[in-house]
């Protein structure tokens, strides 16, 4: 069973403490975790974590990019961490857990400091996504959401338009997945179309979403405490 959260913005424990919930209190085996962006790949997340707690995953973990990442450093990160994790790349198709995933990190602008422009989600990377043949895709995860599905804006947030990433709308058209799973706006959401059913997810701390190996999706809305904040929430 796959476990898909969203948002940990450097908070890597409440990961491990989601999985335990899973696992000791629903009776779920969780294969793998799936992140929809917002990891907090900072380096000094990462030191607190893997070097000066001497902390793990206790599941592999796989992430698409947000826009709240060390993007100046964001290769550099990878590959002294390429133990710890691994990073789905934009526009690629990967296999896990007996599914095809179609990986769309980053998100829409808003500002130069809410999304760098190496976050910005361009022309380019609809195209690499609409490069792929629709059979070799089953499912879509992204850190932002797709336009006009009823994402309701955050509030004070308005400025920046309609929630949602341009193209979405071609690379929805073009593959008609099953099952839609994205982050970054911090709400739970769910809407089920003729053909495709979208599930936003808040912060990791709010809870998961459980994936089993027929398409069925399970809702955990499971709060832990915030007993320390990340470097993201401390400073910005």
């Amino acid at each position: 069973m796959i476990m898909i959260i969203s948002d940990v913005h450097g908070r890597f424990n409440v990961v491990n403490e989601q999985v335990s919930f899973a696992e000791n209190s629903l009776k779920k085996s969780i294969e793998c975790i799936l992140v929809l962006g917002d990891l907090g790949l900072f380096e000094v997340n990462l030191r607190r974590f893997f070097e000066k707690e001497k902390q793990t995953f206790c599941r592999p973990l796989y992430f698409i990019e947000g826009n709240h990442e060390e993007f100046s450093t964001f290769d550099k990160l990878l590959a002294l961490n390429k133990s710890n994790f691994t990073h789905l790349a934009r526009g690629s198709v990967q296999r896990i857990s007996g599914y095809n995933f179609l990986c769309i990190g980053g998100a829409k602008y808003m500002d130069a400091t809410n999304t760098p422009r190496a976050s910005e989600i361009t022309e380019k990377d609809i195209e690499n996504c609409l490069n792929h043949e629709k059979k070799h895709v089953d499912i879509i995860i992204s850190h932002d959401c797709p336009i006009k599905i009823g994402v309701p804006n955050t509030p004070g947030l308005e400025f920046y338009g309609p929630p949602g990433f341009t193209g979405s709308e071609r690379v929805l058209e073009h593959f008609s997945p099953q099952l839609w799973f994205f982050g970054h706006h911090h709400k739970w959401f769910e809407k089920t179309t003729t053909e495709t059913r979208f599930f936003g997810l808040p912060e990791t701390w709010k809870g998961f979403i459980l994936l089993d190996e027929n398409y069925n999706v399970e809702i955990v809305k499971n709060v832990i405490e915030n007993k320390k904040k990340s470097f993201w929430e401390r400073f910005f």
